[in-house]
């Protein structure tokens, strides 16, 4: 058995390198949105033409962004979605709910001070995570039945 894991939520930190690397020899592939900040936000009016208003320079990029974000979702078989402490990731918790819509199998990894804030989001989840670690065991358990030494 092989996974396809799409990997959303925060892009400030090194979780996805984390769990890439610590991933490495089980039948995993791994995909994510653009995790350059400039370029996510500005890919709309760089291709689709500059904007006068800021919300419709966010709305050009939120749209493009969006087909690369419901590809990769829509192929996975297991989402994992990351909620930092740095900023609300309003649009993680959108593909938290996509995910969970499509009946995909979503994974939260978050803080434990946000348990509150993301109730809901994590009664949607089969797996609430606190560490990238974590995440990688849930699936070398999921592909081989093997637990944690």
């Amino acid at each position: 058995m092989a996974l396809k894991v799409y990997l959303s939520g925060e892009i400030h930190t090194d979780w996805r390198e984390q769990i890439i690397d610590e991933a490495q020899g089980l039948e995993v592939s791994f995909s994510a949105p653009v995790t350059d900040h400039d370029a996510s936000d500005d890919c709309g009016v760089a291709i689709l033409g500059a904007e006068g208003n800021k919300y419709w320079h966010d709305h050009k990029g939120a749209m493009v962004n969006a087909i690369r974000t419901r590809k990769g979702i829509s192929d996975a078989d297991v989402v994992v979605v990351r909620f930092g402490d740095k900023y609300k990731q309003w649009n993680a918790a959108f593909d938290a709910g996509y995910a969970a819509a499509l009946g995909k199998s979503v994974i939260v990894l978050s803080p434990p001070e946000h348990q509150h804030a993301l109730k809901e989001v994590h009664a949607a989840a089969l797996a609430v995570a606190e560490e990238p670690r974590q995440v990688v065991e849930i699936l070398r358990y999921v592909l081989t039945g093997t637990l944690p030494g």
